[in-house]
């Protein structure tokens, strides 16, 4: 007997750390990180690639952090994308 099952819905759920490039003028590498992340968000809107930000927080030292649920390859996302009411 086999049994069978499909993914109906997945995601991943990811935490990036933008950090600043460490030879740099602390300035200037901050302007690259919030550049590298505007960068980031528009590949995923080029890939199409669904997603939700659920958090970005500018850390003590510029860097930035990023808490994101996306995607998970071509698989359909379900509810896990929905809006919280």
């Amino acid at each position: 007997m086999h049994n069978m099952k499909r993914i109906k819905a997945a995601c991943i759920c990811q935490t990036l750390h933008f950090m600043l490039k460490e030879d740099a003028p602390h300035d200037w590498a901050a302007q690259q990180v919030e550049k590298e992340v505007e960068q980031y968000k528009a590949s995923l809107e080029r890939n199409r690639t669904k997603h939700k930000i659920l958090e970005q927080t500018v850390q003590p030292d510029g860097s930035i952090i990023i808490k994101i649920m996306k995607q998970y390859n071509s698989s359909p996302v379900g509810d896990y994308l929905k809006e919280q009411q």
